[in-house]
């Protein structure tokens, strides 16, 4: 298996009452099952199957299926984990930044309310920090590059802009909400309130 397979946040994390929390690497979820924090799930049939590292270190591996070579042969990663004892639902809040502002806004210029591509869009700061501008949630809004190019300088009013609404740093909500499934891993559907 590749270095990269191995440490991207591919394996769902389950609390103890089975509500999706995390999404971690192979290598995290190989850390937990082995020091017995957490039990991995089988997933057959939409039957939903824990087991103890010892068990799941047993089961055959079928062919292409992702898995890691051992000493005693290779081990199948598992899709997703339930934690033995953390039993409450993390509150989360993006962090500030390009992608944090792009989930806030919904990946809208916040100007003309257009829907952007990532490669189209880019932070404006509506007070430019060249005039004492803040990097914050409540300053910076998604813009499209050719809007905030024309804006440059200027405050919104200045360039003849209107805000579809005034930037506010995003609520805090449930660490269930904010998983996404971006490796389209099919076992995650039973568990979020996304699916892919």
């Amino acid at each position: 298996m590749t270095e990269n397979l191995l440490h991207r946040s591919s394996v769902l994390v389950l609390n103890r009452h089975w509500m999706a929390i995390d999404a971690i690497s192979p290598a995290g979820a190989f850390s937990h099952l082995v020091s017995g924090s957490a039990r991995a799930v089988w997933i057959e049939e939409g039957a939903f199957q824990p087991m103890e590292w010892d068990e799941w270190a047993r089961l055959e591996v079928p062919e292409g299926s992702p898995s890691i070579g051992t000493t005693k042969g290779r081990i199948r990663i598992p899709t997703v984990v339930l934690l033995n004892r953390f039993d409450r639902v993390p509150m989360v809040r993006p962090v500030f930044g390009f992608r944090g502002i792009w989930e806030r806004d919904g990946g809208r210029c916040q100007y003309t309310g257009r829907t952007l591509r990532p490669d189209e869009a880019n932070i404006d700061h509506v007070v430019p920090r060249s005039r004492g501008g803040r990097d914050d949630w409540e300053n910076c809004v998604l813009s499209d590059r050719r809007i905030n190019t024309r804006k440059g300088a200027r405050t919104p009013e200045e360039a003849g802009l209107r805000l579809l609404a005034a930037p506010k740093a995003p609520k805090t909500v449930p660490a269930t909400l904010r998983i996404r499934n971006s490796w389209k891993v099919e076992d995650w559907n039973h568990f979020l309130k996304f699916p892919a």
